[in-house]
């Protein structure tokens, strides 16, 4: 069948005259930029512009509820900024619910209203994308949001002093009743590349530019950790640099168990 047809396809049943099954073909083909394609056989489109016409042929019912299974994971990445772009504004528009699966952090930060993360079948947190990403439940939900990972360094905790690996101390008034093995997790984007009072030091290993920023890979006694600088003024490679980061924006996980500490 020709694009057209494909997209129309759940219409058959529908009570809507031609007209009006016409007019929301275009509508579908116009929003997934497809107007120009609906004569085409399937053989004569891409492997991305088939998936287009499978996401049409969902759109084009106005179900009450849309399950999308990784539906932009064949598309190259200009398209699929644009799709994600497009499925969200079909929401705001039409206000459908949408279970959108994925593996795609990005896809999941940039579209939900609510994030369910799962592991081996089971949920791990449910929240919005600033909690998952600013308060995740565990270990795994902290290393799997955010790219690149969180930085994971082990120690103990005790009166609401954190002692690392090396003997860094850090207060986290917040931890005052919480005792034992921990983790401590820092995100890349709250650590920082500072002049001076910094909590660790250590040689830059590697840089990665990515425009308004560089990423820097750091090893800090034997670890390498991620931490953000200038994209303009970043620090030269092989070069001792001090890192800080805001207690505040810490994350502390039991080594047991994984769970966040509250």
């Amino acid at each position: 069948m020709s694009v057209r047809k494909n997209i129309g396809f759940g219409l058959r049943t529908s009570k809507a005259s031609k007209a009006e099954k016409t007019a929301r073909i275009d509508e579908v083909a116009q929003l997934l930029g497809m107007t120009e394609l609906l004569d085409r056989r399937p053989n004569e489109l891409s492997g991305g512009q088939r998936q287009r016409v499978a996401i049409g042929r969902a759109m084009v019912r106005d179900p009450a509820a849309f399950l999308f299974d990784e539906p932009l994971s064949n598309l190259d990445a200009q398209l699929r900024t644009q799709m994600r772009l497009e499925i969200k504004k079909l929401h705001q528009r039409v206000g459908n619910t949408i279970i959108f699966v994925t593996h795609d952090q990005v896809e999941a930060m940039t579209m939900a209203d609510r994030i369910v993360i799962m592991k081996d079948g089971h949920i791990q947190q449910v929240g919005t994308p600033f909690d998952v990403f600013h308060k995740p439940a565990n270990k795994f939900v902290a290393q799997f949001i955010g790219a690149p990972s969180m930085n994971m360094i082990e120690g103990t905790l005790e009166n609401g002093v954190v002692t690392l690996e090396g003997g860094l101390e850090i207060p986290i008034a917040s931890a005052a009743h919480h005792k034992g093995k921990i983790t401590l997790g820092l995100r890349p984007d709250d650590l920082l590349v500072v002049e001076e009072d910094g909590q660790f030091e250590g040689q830059v290993d590697v840089l990665e530019p990515l425009g308004s920023e560089t990423l820097v890979y750091v090893s800090v006694g034997g670890k390498e950790l991620i931490a953000k600088a200038s994209g303009r003024t970043p620090p030269e490679l092989g070069s001792i640099i001090k890192l800080s980061a805001d207690s505040e924006n810490m994350h502390l996980f039991d080594s047991a168990t994984g769970e966040a500490l509250r």
